[in-house]
């Protein structure tokens, strides 16, 4: 599809928001569009002295980009999968998952014989709530220590020594070339990503132009990741946890019929952990989103998630 029009790419001006800007100008150029990436600052980058727990997590890194949206001066806007609050406005719509890369999240270390052990008593950096949880629980010794900022920021505080190593999605790391710092990598299926980690989120107002729109999709949209990021976002949204709850899922395909996810929510202290796995037609993987949270509130999920409000209350 040939364009005349100009796709206004909303982004944050991080490196690697503007890789994934560029990665979407890209896909969009071949294509046939003509694109620019317009820079847009968020809560989350300007406010960088407190957890993201504190700043309230709801929209932290996309609000302002849907600000613009709406008055139209971008035309969609570009989003690591999971900062997405896990409900959209209702005058936009999130209209593209780009492919998935690998979801696990990894250490990386300045020292290449780092190693992390089940006693290792190291400070880590990380700002993700579900991290610090889940190396509460399978690394009882290892202390956290807040690390928000970019990449670059935080390799700088690496490199300082505020912390031995530090935790992140394998998916950003690759992506800006720092995967020679990799010295652990968590399994997948004990460390369970946050919903969306490794995918690209494209989303637009409700009311861009239909056909733009469909050029746009079957530009970027990668059907098999659409399809489990659907699931995962339902059981998301069910759960009603924003990126500040430390719950966790991950859907796959099985085959080209069958879709499984697993997930669930571990407690701030890493001492109660949830985990349930179901798995359902393609058709259904939204209602399999829904029914995995509902199964992990009723088992205790929804005792878990009023004692960590409770505790920020």
């Amino acid at each position: 599809m040939t364009s005349a029009k100009t796709i206004h790419i909303g982004t944050r001006g991080s490196k690697l928001a503007l890789w994934q800007a560029n990665a979407v100008a890209d896909k969009l150029q071949t294509a046939g569009f003509a694109t620019e990436i317009v820079i847009i600052s968020t809560k989350g980058d300007l406010v960088l002295d407190k957890s993201l727990d504190k700043i309230g997590s709801k929209g932290v890194f996309t609000e302002e980009l849907e600000v613009s949206l709406r008055d139209g001066s971008i035309d969609i806007a570009v989003h690591s999968a999971k900062d997405v609050q896990s409900s959209i406005p209702d005058d936009l719509e999130l209209i593209a998952f780009m492919e998935r890369e690998e979801v696990n999240d990894v250490i990386l270390s300045f020292d290449k014989n780092f190693k992390l052990e089940r006693d290792s008593k190291v400070v880590i950096g990380t700002s993700s709530t579900r991290r610090k949880a889940l190396l509460k629980k399978y690394y009882p010794n290892v202390t956290t220590a807040e690390s928000r900022g970019n990449l670059q920021t935080r390799l700088q505080k690496l490199e300082n020594k505020q912390f031995d190593a530090l935790m992140l999605a394998y998916a950003g790391v690759i992506r800006m070339g720092y995967d020679n710092l990799i010295v652990h990598t968590f399994p997948a299926d004990e460390f369970i990503p946050a919903t969306g980690q490794g995918s690209v989120a494209v989303e637009c107002a409700k009311n861009l132009d239909v056909i733009l729109k469909q050029g746009i999709k079957e530009a970027l949209d990668h059907p098999q990741t659409h399809v489990c990021l659907v699931a995962e976002r339902a059981f998301l949204r069910t759960m009603e946890g924003g990126c500040s709850i430390p719950s966790f899922a991950l859907a796959t395909l099985k085959n080209e019929n069958t879709v499984s996810i697993q997930g669930g929510i571990v407690s701030l202290d890493g001492q109660q952990f949830l985990s349930e796995a179901f798995e359902a037609p393609l058709q259904d993987a939204e209602a399999m989103g829904v029914r995995l949270a509902n199964t992990i509130l009723e088992r205790g999920g929804d005792k878990i998630l009023k004692e960590i409000r409770e505790q920020r209350s």
